[in-house]
């Protein structure tokens, strides 16, 4: 089941108090964004905050739960959005203790920012290893028959 579109504004709307926050549309879920670094998923209509140390001392005893199957278990506080000043303090406190997002190549950033995807004459070309020489097989060679020149004949 996908997420509604309501439900992702509705926990922006909770978290607003955070600044910078946004969604984005994900395989038909959400990722939750605070800066330009993902701190959440909204999956299924439930929010499930990235595990870290600064957020289960802010829970105390969290709820764990997949986001999607196969998942690592995440803090799942969809019964925790309607107190959005303890929400705030959640996802300030996952968001200083998660890494910096990586910077996109130069390259990479410049196409995305036009709105497209890269042309396809901008694409690396990846280089063919170098073949390896392969051992001819051996095949068995009929000796050389060598036959006596003939003399040329001669009259007596």
């Amino acid at each position: 089941m996908a997420t509604d579109a309501g439900y992702a504004k509705y926990v922006c709307d909770q978290l607003q108090a955070a600044g910078g926050i946004s969604a984005r549309k994900m395989f038909g879920e959400y990722g939750l964004y605070r800066y330009g670094k993902i701190v959440a998923l909204i999956c299924d209509n439930q929010l499930f905050v990235k595990p870290t140390p600064a957020g289960e001392a802010v829970l105390g005893t969290p709820t764990y739960g997949p986001p999607y199957p196969g998942a690592k278990p995440f803090f799942n506080v969809s019964d925790l959005l309607d107190d959005p000043e303890w929400l705030v303090r959640l996802i300030e406190a996952t968001d200083a203790a998660l890494p910096a997002p990586r910077k996109k190549p130069e390259r990479q950033a410049a196409a995305e920012s036009k709105g497209g995807a890269r042309p396809m004459t901008e694409r690396p070309v990846k280089k063919a290893a170098p073949k390896k020489a392969v051992p001819k097989k051996a095949v068995p060679r009929k000796p050389a028959v060598r036959t006596a020149a003939k003399k040329p004949a001669t009259k007596k």
